[in-house]
């Protein structure tokens, strides 16, 4: 990934980052010498996004298949959240619930 400095921006405005943008799908922001923005295009975003979401998706479907969750009312689901973890909840710090109709 390449990377403009923030002087470049600013001396450039968007048409810098157009310009990385028509041969890569990312561009790093540099401020004072250190990476410190990613800038994509919204494509990209939205396929990260699915990426992410996807991978989710696959997690709760592992923990359905490995009996990590209850079977819960909404109402009680949150009154779980509000109450923080108990002391006797030896489960991971990721929750899934599955609700019951």
């Amino acid at each position: 990934m390449n990377a403009i400095s923030a002087n470049d921006l600013k001396v450039k405005g968007i048409k810098a980052l157009e310009e990385e943008l028509t041969s890569q799908s990312e561009v790093a922001v540099r401020v004072r010498g250190q990476l410190k923005y990613v800038v994509m295009t919204h494509e990209h975003y939205q396929y990260m996004r699915e990426c992410e979401l996807e991978a989710a998706l696959s997690e709760s479907r592992a923990d359905i298949e490995a009996g990590r969750y209850e079977a819960v009312s909404p109402g009680e689901h949150l009154k779980k959240i509000k109450s923080g973890p108990q002391k006797n909840d030896h489960s991971s710090s990721r929750t899934t619930s599955h609700t019951s109709k």
